[in-house]
């Protein structure tokens, strides 16, 4: 038996949005294997290094597809908001596991510092420039509806990203084809190390944040409370809390103190639109009259 629950704005994902995302995790998983085999035949960080960058955007496609996924499934008495969260558990379990893959790398590439070894730049080359075209066709598979949503954007963002650490690699390659200085290759692999830290990093403290119902980066509370405040049959507001429901969902309750009950249905409909505006499509109001106490200790 399902148990239904009004969440006033969702949206379903769209088949356009798992073709594009099967496709692009397809492409970058085969092209992540290839790379791995190939940094660890001709002993390449540089490789290696780049391989652990695009499995961890692999890892994102993955999330931002069971997202989508997610959105579909049905909420039930025992998960009233469905299995949204799992979405937020998966970012956090990612990043950890990023932050360690790149925590390896480091210390190889620090060795490698140490004790150069010859790496044979041409297979470097023609790998990384098998990565820069796979990378480029999945950037453009997101191409179109970067601007409409924001798991799509991610996805975006983080190929292009990838296409240009794998333009990188190729001049690396190219360096060391002609001049044989080996110990270019454990520095791009720290520098490529480098750029997947600060990633990682924030990949982190987002994911951190949100698992623990902290207030998404991409929301302002002060100006939430401003804008509702503004509506004209809106006295006063407190009890306030913001908290993600997934990576793409945010919820909202409040207490609103309203001037004239009268206009109570429209005062929720515009306060709910605007919240929309704003990423919050999930929002519950406890109604209060001018003059009236909350009955809420942590009101006051």
């Amino acid at each position: 038996m399902h148990y239904h629950h009004d969440h006033h704005s969702h949206t379903a994902p769209t088949e356009n949005k798992g073709v594009m995302f099967t496709l692009g995790i397809l492409l970058n998983i085969g092209f992540v294997l290839a790379e791995f085999a190939m940094g660890i035949y001709f002993s390449s960080m540089g490789l290696l290094s780049d391989a652990g960058h695009n499995l961890s955007d692999v890892g994102s496609l993955v999330i931002s597809m069971v997202a989508f996924l997610l959105a579909q499934r049905h909420i039930t008495m025992n998960f009233t908001y469905g299995y949204r969260k799992a979405t937020i558990q998966a970012s956090l379990l990612n990043a950890i596991i990023l932050l360690v893959a790149v925590g390896g790398i480091v210390v190889e590439c620090i060795q490698k510092l140490m004790h150069p070894t010859r790496v044979a730049g041409l297979p470097i080359i023609i790998t990384a420039g098998v990565g820069i075209v796979i990378n480029g066709m999945t950037t453009l598979l997101f191409l179109k509806d970067k601007d409409k949503d924001l798991n799509v954007k991610g996805a975006y963002l983080h190929m292009l990203a990838d296409t240009l650490v794998s333009v990188g690699v190729v001049i690396s390659g190219i360096v060391i084809m002609f001049t044989g200085w080996a110990v270019l290759d454990p520095i791009i692999g720290l520098a490529i190390a480098i750029v997947i830290l600060i990633a990682g990093w924030g990949m982190l403290t987002e994911s951190l944040r949100l698992a623990l119902d902290g207030i998404p980066g991409n929301i302002d509370m002060p100006e939430i409370q401003e804008h509702i405040l503004a509506n004209d049959n809106v006295e006063d507001i407190h009890h306030l809390h913001i908290w993600p429901i997934s990576t793409t969902m945010n919820a909202l309750t409040a207490h609103i103190v309203l001037k004239d009950i009268n206009g109570l249905e429209t005062t929720k409909t515009q306060l709910r639109s605007m919240l929309a505006k704003h990423g919050i499509a999930h929002s519950t109001f406890e109604i209060e009259l001018s003059g009236t106490e909350c009955a809420v200790a942590s009101c006051h």
